[in-house]
């Protein structure tokens, strides 16, 4: 397990790492309250998150895009194995310092993070999505950065910069999306199905039946809460 991390302005930037030939976990928590965005590149780590008698499981975290409040009695466990290596990049700030972050970002957490920035609890789930293309090659190639001194400072502050653009405008983007809570659960589905079976995917019409919704919602909407389409996934018989 390697941990990097890095403090640009009032922000904290963790960059996670672990490749394991055998099943271990590790576990986390904060020093005090955070709101986070949490960027799950390759890999596709378990995640638990526990607190109070409360436990919350991840399991199909490749390219997730996760926001969260947290203070410090949420524990953060990942379970790393052979098949499932963990990338992460999380990028976090604290509440009291969210009037002092450069260029109105504060106010930008404030209006598209609002149940973070006033939690009901010790932990709250914000927005989550799979990232986009772009987001991806970010998250990718910092991982990939070999860039050291100065020259990694100046890296790590454009693209957090660059990456939280991308967030809150695909989260600005979702939030005007007129896709119900219901039918959004049955996309999460549709999308761990397909996770599940890449060497057997189903067609485009199993799909809509075992998740009950019909083909032309499946495919428009797929594509507006995701980003981009995975029809190249179904077979061609559909």
């Amino acid at each position: 397990m390697t941990r990097d991390f890095i403090h640009i302005n009032d922000f904290t930037i963790l960059v996670e790492e672990a490749i394991s030939e055998r099943v271990i976990t590790d576990a986390c928590r904060f020093d005090e309250p955070v709101i986070a965005v949490a960027f799950y590149g390759s890999g596709n780590v378990d995640i638990s998150v526990n607190f109070k008698s409360t436990e919350k499981q991840f399991q199909q975290t490749k390219g997730l895009a996760l926001s969260f409040y947290a203070d410090e009695q949420v524990e953060f466990v990942h379970t790393v194995s052979p098949e499932k290596p963990l990338r992460c990049l999380l990028i976090a700030t604290s509440i009291r310092n969210l009037d002092k972050l450069p260029n109105d970002e504060g106010e930008i957490f404030s209006s598209l993070l609002n149940e973070l920035v006033n939690p009901s609890d010790h932990y709250v789930e914000g927005p989550k999505f799979f990232m986009t293309p772009e987001m991806d090659q970010i998250v990718d190639g910092v991982f990939n950065m070999t860039y050291v001194g100065k020259t990694k400072m100046m890296f790590f502050r454009s693209q957090m910069t660059a990456l939280l653009s991308h967030f809150f405008g695909q989260l600005a983007s979702l939030k005007t999306n007129t896709i119900n809570s219901a039918e959004r659960e049955k996309l999460y589905l549709a999308k761990d199905i397909l996770v599940n079976n890449l060497d057997n995917p189903p067609t485009l019409s199993e799909l809509s039946r075992k998740i009950g919704l019909n083909t032309y919602n499946l495919k428009k909407n797929f594509k507006a809460l995701f980003a981009h389409p995975f029809l190249n996934i179904y077979k061609t018989n559909v």
